[in-house]
């Protein structure tokens, strides 16, 4: 119907599962030519729960001002920081405790991948996801395992309408995992500035090699 011209307005539901299953961006569908990526994944690079609330609440207010669905996942102590500074905002954005869905990179992607889904089916035009990777007392498989996850993102979602900040807590990770995060993050986010990471990998290479 939409090759033909009998269906000329198809919701962003419609279009995102077209764009997945033909392996194309949603803008290549709508306007052809090249399929740029569509995904932003950023880490965010913190010192202390302050730092953490306003980079994220600053992420999300950018969402909330052009109406995106949001969702933040990360430990009870910092969802509530971060409630506190987005103040009445708060109703308007997921808040989820990341224990029960960021125990492993199967869990996670399964439930990224599902909020995302479910949000676009239900008419949102972008969304916008907050997910702290849970370091604490991981084997060397398991952040192996973490660390490819963090890259595989950018190709799993690289033609999906997402913003994705994955915080890192510089004052409690040890150097060769913030050193990963600048590997699987394009850009960046410390003391307030954004920068393109220089040291970022091709993820299909990266995943190849790690």
């Amino acid at each position: 119907q939409a090759e033909s011209g009998r269906r000329r307005q198809l919701r962003p539901w419609t279009l995102s599962r077209l764009a997945k299953a033909l392996g194309v961006s949603v803008d290549y569908l709508v306007n052809g030519g090249p399929t740029p990526a569509m995904l932003t994944h950023r880490a965010l690079l913190y010192e202390n729960l302050d730092e953490f609330a306003e980079g994220a609440w600053r992420f999300l207010l950018e969402g909330i001002e052009q109406s995106e669905a949001a969702l933040a996942m990360a430990g009870q102590r910092k969802l509530e920081a971060l409630r506190e500074r987005l103040g009445d905002d708060a109703d308007r954005i997921e808040l989820v405790d990341s224990a029960g869905h960021l125990s492993s990179p199967e869990a996670a992607m399964e439930y990224l991948t599902g909020f995302l889904a479910a949000r676009l089916q239900e008419g949102a035009i972008w969304v916008r996801v907050i997910a702290e990777p849970i370091w604490d007392a991981r084997s060397g498989e398991e952040v192996r395992l973490l660390t490819r996850h963090e890259s595989l993102i950018n190709l799993v979602f690289a033609g999906s309408p997402l913003s994705a900040l994955c915080p890192y807590d510089v004052s409690a990770l040890d150097g060769a995992t913030l050193e990963q995060a600048r590997l699987t993050h394009p850009q960046t986010i410390q003391r307030g500035e954004t920068v393109d990471s220089l040291e970022f990998r091709d993820p299909g290479r990266f995943m190849l090699e790690l």
